[in-house]
């Protein structure tokens, strides 16, 4: 598979670098960040956090402001953000903030426009890592986690699919978008009106019914702008305790929607996840 190398920068003994990739899923040109540890260079093959931003963000985002690569490094995991939408002047688009590109939810859209290009489920549940596993040296041991519409689609992806990942994690996450107004305009958009189909893509209604568990670690600050109409969190805790789903969720004191939050409790998350990535 061609990559070109846009970006390459030291970290932590480490490197973080950009690539970009025409993507057979999404139908467009596609960008991803990669932070490598210090570790690959003795030949060891690391597992792969793999990380999805919200609303507006990019693959630089995360890799920029979520201070992740000092702790990956000591443990020996690469970091993998993509970008949140496919991108390019041929890819619909839409003038609001929540929709169209930099707004993908993560879905398999089956509504024109959009369903030309905007497949990002199937891009990080199959091409990406099949792109990153032939490239790089990593291992198969897969987690997931993301902030907000990211944390919505890491939800969903590990719900859906058991067998692919070994834990995932979630800041702030869109935890029933059935049910809020940014979930109800993106589904509507791009999987049509008839709402028996969106269940498919609510990390609630799906913990609410599932039989295979993948650990799950949701952090959540109590003064988010968006906690009460958009995220609801309350309705991941229900489904949790109906199946009694290993899911831990905190409720953090003061903290808000913001990279300052991500930043103070990113390193439980990436602690959390090399327990069970490397678990025997």
């Amino acid at each position: 598979m061609a990559i070109e190398n846009l970006s390459s920068n030291k970290s932590f003994d480490g490197w973080h670098k950009q690539y970009r990739h025409q993507s057979e899923s999404l139908a467009c040109a596609m960008r991803f960040a990669i932070y490598l540890p210090p570790q690959v260079a003795n030949g060891q093959r690391v597992p792969v956090l793999y990380w999805l931003s919200g609303l507006t963000c990019t693959d630089e985002n995360f890799m920029n402001k979520g201070g992740a690569h000092r702790v990956a490094a000591e443990l020996g995991i690469a970091i993998v953000a993509t970008d949140t939408s496919p991108r390019g002047k041929h890819v619909p688009d839409d003038e609001s903030y929540d929709l169209g590109q930099g707004a993908g939810f993560y879905v398999n859209a089956s509504e024109g426009p959009w369903n030309q290009h905007y497949h990002m489920y199937d891009y990080v549940l199959n091409e990406l890592p099949a792109l990153i596993e032939s490239v790089f040296p990593v291992t198969d041991q897969r987690s997931i986690a993301g902030h907000s519409m990211g944390g919505h689609g890491a939800l969903v992806l590990a719900l859906r699919n058991s067998d692919r990942y070994q834990s995932v994690s979630a800041f702030s996450p869109i935890s029933n978008p059935v049910n809020c107004p940014w979930g109800k305009k993106a589904f509507t958009a791009y999987l049509g009106k008839d709402t028996s189909r969106w269940a498919d893509y609510d990390a609630s209604m799906l913990m609410r019914e599932s039989r295979q568990f993948v650990p799950a670690l949701v952090d959540q600050g109590d003064t988010d702008n968006f906690l009460t109409e958009q995220l609801h969190p309350e309705a991941l805790m229900t489904a949790a305790e109906i199946t009694n789903y290993p899911l831990e969720l905190n409720f953090r004191q003061g903290y808000d929607h913001s990279y300052y939050f991500i930043s103070s409790f990113i390193e439980s998350h990436l602690r959390f996840h090399r327990k069970h990535l490397f678990k025997e």
